[in-house]
């Protein structure tokens, strides 16, 4: 394993936090309070043995895969298509959990709409479903300048989740993890990241969608109380509640395990917590134990140094 990759931190981070939320997705805040997750464990709410990820870390793997062989919408696309069809980058050889807009735009893909015109730009397609798979575009960061960045952001999420709020949430959360990449500590990389993000989004055409960020761009997060932080899987809470996870913490263990913790979309707002949590922390401070029970681990060990290698020569 490559003990210094930050590249796989951040699929690592995502696939063992997504693994550890697998078993007790939709459970309440109370049944975690009651019984709370500790560890890696298995079946459950899919009956899906220990170490399973979900289609959180299956379409970041497909984007990250599609990114080895450089960049373009319709191949990211088109490994989304595999995946729903062919049950490519999936744990176990079958896809047992999709959301509505995924699959929804993925129906579309596979008609022949273009990867821009696939996803959901509606109210209700405001889901995290883009979010979760998002991470692996911050390993453009050395290649691209910002402004162009998170433009492909934008497109990447609009395949499956074109609304203005997703693409920010987007845009917002590879800022912060750009700023994690570059050696900034977690408080200052959400204010830098924030900040960033701000320059982008003072634009008029984001006029409306910025009072949903007021709480993310206050910069204070991570003093708001648990009871005023949602875990279901709204594309805002789940970016809120991964920030006050990932600050209010002090390892990758207790960030995913308290993301777990708060029940709902356990798997998800675990995910996005875990990117961030990885990259931060590395991959050595991901429990070994934990590694060691993921499905396909030496595949997403292959599959960091593939990507680790083409940033290197894009």
């Amino acid at each position: 394993m490559q003990s210094d990759s930050k590249t796989l931190a951040g699929l690592m981070g995502v696939c063992v936090a997504d693994a550890l939320g697998v078993p007790v997705e939709f459970s309440s805040r109370a049944d975690r309070v009651s019984s709370p997750v500790e560890t890696m464990f298995g079946y459950g709410t899919y009956n899906q043995p220990p170490g399973t990820w979900s289609d959180d870390s299956s379409l970041t793997f497909c984007l990250a895969d599609s990114m080895c062989w450089g960049f373009s919408l319709d191949a990211i696309a088109d490994s989304f298509c595999r995946w729903y069809s062919d049950n490519y980058w999936t744990p176990h050889g079958n896809l047992f959990d999709i959301g509505n807009s995924t699959a929804k735009a993925i129906e579309r893909l596979k008609q022949g709409v273009p990867p821009l015109e696939a996803g959901g730009k509606d109210e209700h397609s405001n889901g995290n479903g883009s979010l979760m798979r998002i991470l692996p575009l911050a390993y453009y960061h050395k290649n691209l300048d910002f402004s162009q960045l998170i433009e492909r952001v934008h497109n990447v999420s609009s395949i499956t989740h074109a609304h203005l709020r997703c693409q920010i949430a987007c845009g917002i959360y590879i800022s912060i993890a750009v700023c994690l990449l570059n050696d900034s500590a977690p408080k200052s990389a959400y204010l830098q990241g924030i900040q960033n993000a701000r320059e982008i989004y003072s634009q008029d055409v984001y006029a409306n969608e910025r009072p949903h960020f007021e709480r993310v761009f206050s910069g204070d997060i991570s003093s708001l109380p648990e009871e005023s932080i949602n875990s279901n899987g709204y594309v805002i809470n789940t970016l809120e509640a991964a920030l006050w996870c990932f600050l209010n913490t002090s390892s990758y263990r207790e960030a995913v395990l308290k993301a777990v913790n708060l029940g709902g979309d356990t798997d998800t707002t675990a995910a996005v917590t875990g990117g961030l949590a990885g990259i931060y922390y590395g991959v050595n401070n991901i429990p070994q134990e934990w590694i060691d029970q993921i499905a396909r681990k030496d595949d997403i060990i292959y599959l960091a140094r593939r990507l680790n290698s083409a940033m290197k020569n894009d």
